[in-house]
């Protein structure tokens, strides 16, 4: 059985999280740690650096277990 998506929002950007498809290659955690936490709860802040930093990094995910949407058609900056 498939878990679901865990989903993280702020005004600029959501992010989810497919646990089903993460490899626990650690980049996100290990390259952006102000924004992926595996020991504090809730494990993603996006409040934690600027939105196009988290997309950057949610690009480097080699699982593709992390992804994004823009909110509001908003570019990020």
């Amino acid at each position: 059985m498939e878990k679901p998506a865990n989903i993280f929002s702020n005004d600029d950007i959501t992010v989810t999280f497919k646990p089903c498809l993460c490899i626990h290659a650690e980049k996100c955690a290990s390259e952006l740690s102000d924004v992926f936490r595996t020991s504090i709860i809730p494990w993603i802040n996006l409040d934690g650096t600027e939105t196009k930093r988290i997309i950057k990094q949610i690009k480097r995910c080699p699982s593709g277990a992390l992804q994004y949407a823009l909110k509001n058609s908003k570019q990020a900056s």
